[in-house]
């Protein structure tokens, strides 16, 4: 049975930049406020003509030449999304039109911000079932759509963006576990409950947040998958290299470090420069080049040294998915 390994990655930020202080101007926040909360300073705004499918293009074209194969020798797309170009075709189809072949599996998956991690583990599956060979797995957002920007309790927390993976098949352990789970039952606390009916959107599509609970299912179940998965890979947490977090607020993964006695030193945060990009925020900060320098002052090409490194994603739903990677070269040691 083949592994699967990650050989390339990309990355893409929208051109225009939304800082605290130009929100602060029409809300009743302020850069202090929003910082000292959730440790973001700014956050990417797609123009209103572009789609998921366009940023998620420019950050599949980066993987694809960071891991030094053609386009046409993708055979599996998967793109996670919950902000997808339209109600169907998928956005994966769309990118694979836009990356211009034709042919491969191309599927979305919608898991809100552990999307990446929900399309990581399937695309590692296939390919280490044999059916596929190089999947591109991409998660890619326009969350800018989905907010109130009168309500200063979600809007200053989002942006939009794209980070994509290549996961190629290998005879060297690549991803050795992931974890994947889901508690339905706290579905109202993270939502967007619109929905298309006769023609017409019959609720708001508008993202609402019930703020401390979603802390506090944050930490608690990390936690306990985090450590289901490096259990699954044979190691221990004091053996993992690099913490990966879905960059939603610094807070959760500071919190989650300690509960895991991890030194948080370990941790990459990108979030500062980007704030949530839900199933974008993950591979954006694998990748380092769109996201710049980390929270803490290190750069996230600090990615290319050590061995282990631990990807997690929680979302609504409550999706919660983690995975465990044995890192090869880094594809930013190319560049």
């Amino acid at each position: 049975m083949p592994y699967s390994r990650i050989v390339g990655t990309g990355s893409y930020l929208p051109e225009q930049v939304v800082t605290n202080d130009e929100l602060a101007r029409r809300l009743d926040t302020s850069d202090e406020w929003i910082q000292a909360r959730t440790g973001i300073r700014q956050r990417h705004i797609a123009r209103p003509d572009k789609r998921a499918s366009e940023l998620a293009e420019f950050a599949s074209n980066q993987a694809i030449k960071a891991a030094g194969i053609a386009a046409s020798d993708i055979d599996l797309i998967i793109v996670a999304t919950s902000t997808p170009d339209f109600v169907f075709p998928s956005t994966a189809c769309l990118l694979q039109r836009r990356l211009g072949i034709a042919g491969s599996a191309a599927f979305d998956v919608q898991a809100v911000c552990s999307g990446f991690a929900y399309a990581l583990s399937t695309a590692n599956a296939f390919i280490r079932g044999g059916e596929f060979k190089h999947a591109l797995v991409v998660g890619t957002e326009v969350f800018s759509r989905i907010l109130d920007w009168n309500d200063r309790g979600t809007c200053v927390l989002f942006g939009d963006g794209a980070g994509a993976v290549v996961l190629s098949a290998s005879d060297v352990p690549g991803i050795l576990a992931t974890a994947l789970h889901a508690d339905g039952r706290q579905a109202e606390i993270l939502a967007v409950p619109g929905n298309v009916c006769g023609g017409t959107i019959d609720d708001p599509v508008f993202l609402t947040m019930d703020g401390q609970s979603v802390f506090k299912f944050a930490v608690r179940v990390l936690e306990e998958v985090a450590r289901e998965a490096v259990a699954k890979a044979g190691l221990t947490m004091a053996e993992v290299d690099w913490l990966i977090p879905h960059q939603a607020n610094v807070r959760i993964f500071e919190a989650t470090a300690k509960r895991l006695s991890m030194d948080a030193a370990k941790l990459i945060v990108t979030v500062d420069r980007h704030a949530n990009t839900s199933a974008a925020s993950i591979p954006l900060a694998l990748d380092g080049s769109g996201a710049g320098w980390s929270h803490q002052g290190r750069a996230a090409s600090s990615l290319c040294r050590g061995r282990w490194r631990l990807h997690m994603g929680c979302g609504a739903g409550h999706d919660v998915g983690i995975g465990f990677e044995m890192k090869g070269k880094c594809a930013m040691e190319e560049r």
